[in-house]
């Protein structure tokens, strides 16, 4: 009776207690040049855009938690997941509700990089906006986050790098001319600077004004991206390409079903990402043929790709764009 007892127990432990891992497979995958639910995951507002016949598939990995000791081990048996201490996706303390919070900023900053990135590639107008003002700092009461930078202490500022530059061989308590735009009006303001480390920031010898400087497109339309309950950064690339092939005559795809990954920042450049061969599988099932692959990943990508599955190395967004079109027109494009 005794050993029937420990029987059904340890069996009720293995179905019913959830165990500290998660497992990972492979996720969805959503046409960036199609709709979801009727709505276009990307739309430009405002400006011409072109026709595609193929396919730019962004790809997801599955984190299940609160898994069982059995779940764990038919997940595990099937080949098609894996597991991992829980600790890595949830540190302890962490709420659901903060994860999802930050995994939306991630997927948010990640569509705004994608359309800086499409557009500076496209060669559109830039403007440099402040996007944080550090309170307390010489830029408070005096500038506001949305305002476009147009000079510092005499220096065109033309990129968010730029701002930092204007400011190189001065001193705390010099003071400093700005020049902005709000609300279509020009302004000017005088400001003395202060110095980093009294307001929170790393010590610098320059001085400081107590703002941060974002670059967005300063176009006459607009980007939206609508895809809901996906979170994360490593969509960036592919919804890069899907505003550039909106936005430009010819076909990226041409009727192919291409899909990718890859983290992207302002300057168009492919970093890499995790969860790659859940990825390269979610792919392959949803038809693609050809699977656009940070150079960083390229050799864990090489070990697991499936069968039937074009390896194609990027480093940058312009990079992608000409391989698409070599791949279009039977030349070769670099694999890993």
């Amino acid at each position: 009776m005794s050993s029937l007892v420990c029987t059904l127990t340890l069996l009720l432990i293995g179905v019913l207690v959830p165990i500290p891992y998660v497992s990972l497979g492979p996720g969805p995958t959503f046409d960036t040049l199609g709709s979801v639910d009727g709505v276009p995951v990307v739309k430009v507002d405002g400006e011409p855009t072109y026709p595609t016949t193929g396919q730019l598939r962004m790809t997801t990995v599955s984190v299940n938690d609160d898994i069982t000791l059995f779940g764990a081990l038919g997940r595990w048996v099937s080949g098609r997941y894996a597991l991992a201490p829980r600790e890595e996706y949830f540190r302890p303390g962490e709420t659901e509700e903060e994860i999802d919070e930050q995994n939306t900023k991630l997927f948010q900053d990640s569509q705004s990089n994608a359309e800086v990135a499409a557009l500076r590639y496209l060669k559109y107008p830039m403007k440099v906006i402040a996007q944080q003002i550090t309170a307390g700092a010489p830029a408070d009461k005096v500038l506001v986050p949305g305002d476009q930078l147009l000079t510092v202490n005499g220096k065109t500022i033309v990129t968010a790098a730029d701002v930092r530059a204007s400011l190189a061989g001065t001193t705390p308590g010099q003071s400093v001319t700005i020049t902005y735009k709000r609300d279509g009006q020009e302004k000017t303001a005088t400001l003395t600077l202060g110095k980093a480390s009294d307001h929170g920031a790393e010590d610098r010898p320059e001085g400081f004004i107590g703002l941060g400087p974002i670059e967005r497109p300063d176009v006459p339309f607009t980007t939206t991206i609508s895809l809901q309950n996906v979170g994360g950064p490593s969509a960036g690339l592919i919804f890069a390409l899907a505003i550039v092939d909106r936005l430009t005559p010819g076909d990226l795809g041409a009727n192919a079903t291409i899909a990718g990954t890859g983290e992207i920042d302002i300057e168009g450049r492919v970093g890499r990402i995790g969860g790659i061969p859940f990825k390269m599988v979610a792919a392959r099932e949803a038809g693609a043929t050809t699977f656009l692959v940070p150079a960083d990943n390229c050799a864990e990508a090489k070990d697991n790709a499936p069968a039937g599955l074009r390896l194609v190395k990027v480093e940058d967004l312009g990079g992608a764009v000409r391989a698409l079109e070599d791949l279009k027109a039977g030349r070769d494009a670099p694999g890993c």
